[in-house]
């Protein structure tokens, strides 16, 4: 059923995924899809993913984790936002559509949060999707209360990454989503012990990815490139954000120099830095395991916990005026500013 509220149109549609519903919602730089799990009444908490990934892609691998699941199921409800034209089943967008920037992207979910009528949320993004929540964050700041950011971008594109990311233009241009182009978005998503070679197979995590990125339509996965290739440095407002964020980076990551920077301008006080060791950028995905404990202590800090067996599901508040202010510290969340090793690297 079609829900109508001003310039916004909401299409529930039962999906798959973990009985969640999907609102297409048009906003100013065209619509996109958001998928919606759990108690509305509950905070909550918004998902953004990396180039060519939507929420099936990105953080099922986190989502499907028992422990994790358990927590932020538990305390949330997840809004899962996509980038335009990257839900599943989605169509070639307009040609003649006008290529949204990063700012558009972030003032779409501005609206996403307007249109479901949402006040402070918790934020978590991979990769490109957490440069988008980063940024969002530092335009709106009395609308995010927390940042999780998974291997996140925050500078303009290196050299490096400015051909890789023109290489990959072209491809999608003359190719579609072709096998070299699939493996150049693997690269950046999997370490190397995922991605296979000529003595082991891909993993499965590696192959099912491969699978999904067949649904993307090219033309989509090129504008959303596009706006990211474009983005501005936002090194100089990351001192600046209002909300506790903590930073995850694999340690194999190509943006793993990038997340570094990230944390190191980012206010001590008020931050940390969790580096996964034998991991590519795609934490959520590869060893989403990984995520747990830091969260656990991250989210103590707004009175948010796992549930016991016997507990019922409690209406969690979500305001900085509930926490102490001796939990604001990176050691009362139970983390260090140096990059902590979760995983001893495996032998090669």
């Amino acid at each position: 059923m079609s829900e109508l509220s001003g310039d916004s149109v909401s299409l529930d549609v039962e999906t798959i995924y973990l009985g969640g519903k999907e609102h297409i919602i048009r906003t100013g730089s065209g619509s996109i899809s958001v998928i919606v799990y759990g108690d509305p009444e509950k905070p909550a908490l918004v998902t953004y993913p990396d180039l060519a990934l939507n929420h099936m892609s990105c953080f099922q691998g986190l989502f499907f984790c028992p422990d994790a699941a358990a927590l932020l199921l538990h305390n949330f409800c997840v809004y899962h936002i996509s980038p335009p034209g990257h839900e599943l089943g989605a169509a070639a967008v307009c040609a003649s559509d006008p290529v949204p920037s990063v700012d558009d992207l972030a003032d779409q979910i501005l609206e996403v949060l307007n249109y479901f009528r949402l006040g402070t949320v918790m934020c978590m993004g991979v990769m490109a999707g957490a440069y988008i929540l980063a940024l969002f964050a530092m335009k709106y700041r009395d609308r995010v209360i927390g940042l999780i950011l998974v291997s996140p971008l925050c500078k303009a594109p290196s050299w490096t990454e400015w051909i890789c990311n023109k290489v990959m233009s072209n491809l999608l241009y003359y190719y579609g989503m072709s096998g070299l182009l699939k493996d150049c978005l693997l690269y950046r998503y999997f370490s190397k012990n995922v991605r296979g070679g000529a003595d082991f197979q891909e993993s499965d995590i590696v192959q099912a990815c491969r699978r999904l990125l067949d649904e993307r339509q090219s033309t989509n996965v090129q504008r959303f490139l596009q706006a990211i290739d474009r983005r501005p440095d936002i090194t100089g407002g990351l001192k600046k954000l209002r909300c506790r964020t903590l930073v995850f980076v694999g340690d194999e990551s190509p943006f793993h120099s990038e997340a570094l920077h990230m944390a190191t301008n980012l206010d001590r006080r008020y931050s940390a830095l969790v580096e996964v060791q034998a991991c590519g950028s795609m934490v959520t995905e590869e060893q989403p395991h990984a995520l747990l404990i830091p969260m656990e202590y991250f989210l103590l800090g707004y009175g948010l916990h796992k549930p016991s067996k016997f507990n019922g599901s409690p209406r969690s508040p979500l305001s900085p005026t509930c926490i102490a202010p001796e939990l604001l510290s990176p050691e009362s969340m139970g983390l260090k500013l140096k990059p902590i090793k979760t995983r001893i690297s495996s032998q090669r």
